[in-house]
């Protein structure tokens, strides 16, 4: 049976079949054999980065055939506008306070980010670009140098702060240090996604407020501004527009989970429903009254030139001794962050609820962010990322889904009933006794299992563009789509990465200063707000406000005592809080800190704390299948 079969979509689904294998499954046949390496390879020292590399070298040439997909089409879409404008929004900040950076910096990063790791990259399908995280890093690093007496060149200060944490980056990938992500699970990363949720809604709030004039009665244009100064009616409309974009584009996304229209259009509204709002409501600024009120866009500069006309590259070299070692720290906090944050987004990229087919390769890729951290303090741009939430929501507008056929589903209780058979006859009492009790685990693992996949389960209803299908005649009967496949492919994140460059050229840069900021409040508040539905730590809250009449028996939470769930709530937004408030303080140089912290605080705290081990089974889980963590050692505990 091919996957075409699971479908009634024209799509042409990919057809990759893993070399040197004889399963149709190859994400299965890496979880069961381990990667082998010849005998020569050095047992420690690179053994990571040579083991990713020959997992998906065989890949390589699929990686772009594959990309022959109309789901593609849309990933590119929908990427690039949550990609590009974000990051230009997020650096807003950055750009004003220390005037060393402008929007051509932020588009470049973002191209050779896609570039190296869309043609290089062992994990293409993580979105890497501009996150706040790095802005919040480099402009505390501007306050802090700013004050001293003797304040070095901030572009040749940064570049060394870059090269430090890239140094770190590759020894990193040398010495194997990736299969720390073994111990990641599902608690750290939903409290450092519900950290990057809400500071997706305060960004968005920063981004209003800003456009309301000083006591002066006007704010003065930054050098790298086009815009005219801000005013109270443009400040005014700026909230009008930022609410306007939020509510298309929840309005594109809850239609394309209803049952109106027909399921091409539904499937439309999905791909495309986020872009039509950020377009219409960027219109909107230009229409009537509103075009009067002068609401503030985003800052361009010229055409390929970076902020004040300097040169691109960055002489580092020529900074005193004393602040390269003053450098360090930054570079080792900047190391800690990009750890962190950048494998946290290729899990979540290719996550449980994935069904991909190709080998991941976390100790390469983490091998090439260091080259492009050492790119960006060269250039004198911000160093690029993994980004959250825009890496899974990647994955997800690249999945193809289907309809479970019926002999699957025959075939799937068959081979559950096989599992139990009784022991032969003639068995002794030891080896009745033994397989009895191999049985028993075995059911205890498929419940665990089940019950973890029900908790943890992916939102595809609330994302994908056609969750359920009416059958004729049967009303409110559904059947359910499930994920049969993902287009794993290299175009889509090269793609985005071209038209950041392309909006380098003069004419698309004026297209860019068109958007008023506004719009861009509203996408942080629509994303910010997205992010936050599907994070486990807002599910767990809003399982205390439903009706329990209404709440299903086999609802997991309820085999959990309230007060539990409740105590590991608190400990993972007692994390959030910390890295919250850090952030807001001159300290935010150590927020980074304060996220890696949450991976031992779950290791030696949680456990210790009154749960047993069935609760924190059902409240914790993995964040990536056993296939994805083969790159790093395997999953904890599996």
């Amino acid at each position: 049976m091919t996957l075409s079969e699971h479908t009634d979509s024209p799509e042409r689904l990919p057809t990759t079949v893993a070399p040197e294998t004889t399963s149709s499954s190859p994400s299965a046949t890496l979880c069961r054999e381990k990667r082998r390496l010849p005998p020569w390879i050095p047992t420690f020292i690179g053994r990571g980065i040579i083991g990713d590399i020959r997992a998906r070298a065989p890949y390589y040439a699929s990686d772009w055939a594959d990309a022959w997909n109309y789901r593609v089409i849309p990933a590119i879409v929908l990427i690039f506008c949550a990609n590009v404008l974000p990051g230009i929004a997020f650096s807003l900040d950055l750009i004003e306070t220390t005037q060393q950076y402008g929007v051509a910096e932020v588009l470049l990063s973002s191209f050779m980010a896609a570039f190296i790791f869309s043609i290089f990259g062992a994990q293409p399908l993580c979105i890497a670009g501009v996150t706040g995280p790095i802005t919040v890093l480099n402009k505390t690093i501007f306050d802090i140098i700013e004050r001293q007496p003797d304040a070095p060149d901030y572009l040749q200060f940064v570049g060394w702060v870059y090269l430090w944490g890239a140094i770190l980056h590759w020894i990193t990938a040398a010495l194997n240090w990736c299969n720390f992500l073994k111990y990641v699970t599902l608690f750290s990363c939903d409290t450092f996604g519900f950290y990057v949720s809400w500071v997706y809604l305060q960004y968005g709030v920063q981004v209003i407020t800003r456009q309301f004039p000083d006591s002066g009665g006007s704010t003065p244009p930054t050098p790298s501004s086009e815009s005219s100064s801000s005013t109270l009616d443009g400040a005014f409309v700026g909230i009008i527009l930022a609410l306007l974009m939020t509510v298309t584009a929840f309005l594109f996304r809850t239609l394309s989970q209803s049952a109106y229209f027909h399921r091409h259009v539904r499937r439309f509204f999905a791909d495309y429903g986020m872009p039509i709002a950020l377009v219409a409501s960027s219109a909107m600024a230009y229409w009537g009254r509103f075009n009067s009120a002068n609401p503030t866009t985003l800052p361009t500069g010229h055409a390929f030139m970076p902020a004040g006309d300097r040169p691109w590259l960055v002489r580092f070299w020529e900074l005193d001794g004393k602040w390269v070692g003053i450098a360090f720290p930054f570079g080792f906090a900047l190391w800690v962050l990009f750890f962190f944050d950048h494998n946290v987004s290729s899990l979540m990229a290719q996550g449980t609820d994935f069904p991909l087919r190709k080998p991941p390769g976390f100790h390469y890729d983490f091998f090439l962010l260091g080259i492009t951290t050492f790119i960006a303090g060269l250039l004198g741009i911000p160093a690029p990322n993994g980004l959250i939430p825009q890496a899974p929501i990647h994955t997800t507008s690249l999945l193809v889904m289907g309809h479970p056929k019926k002999h699957d589903i025959e075939d799937g209780k068959t081979a559950n009933a096989d599992s139990q058979l009784a022991p032969p006859v003639g068995a002794g009492h030891d080896e009745k006794r033994r397989m009895s009790v191999q049985q028993h685990d075995e059911n205890d693992d498929h419940n665990l299992s089940r019950v973890r996949s029900r908790i943890h389960a992916p939102r595809h209803s609330d994302l994908e563009p056609d969750p359920t299908q009416s059958r004729d005649g049967e009303g409110d009967a559904r059947c359910h789509e499930v994920p049969v496949a993902v287009v794993e492919q290299r175009v889509s994140n090269l793609a985005q990465g071209a038209l950041c460059l392309v909006l380098l050229t003069g004419p698309f840069l004026h297209v860019l200063n068109l958007i008023p900021r506004g719009v861009l409040a509203g996408l942080f508040w629509y994303m910010g707000l997205d992010a936050l539905q599907g994070n486990g730590i807002t599910r767990k809250l809003l399982y205390f406000l439903r009706d329990k009449a209404l709440t299903p028996a086999d609802e997991p939470l309820r085999r959990v005592r309230k007060s539990r769930i409740l105590l590991f709530v608190a400990v993972q937004l007692i994390g959030f809080g910390a890295t919250m408030a850090i952030t807001q303080t001159i300290a935010a140089i150590g927020f980074p800190i304060v996220i890696l912290l949450l991976v031992p605080v779950r290791m030696f705290l949680v456990p210790r704390l009154p749960f047993t081990e069935g609760e924190l089974a059902i409240l914790d889980g993995p964040t990536a299948s056993p296939f994805t963590m083969e790159s790093v050692g395997g999953v904890k505990g599996q």
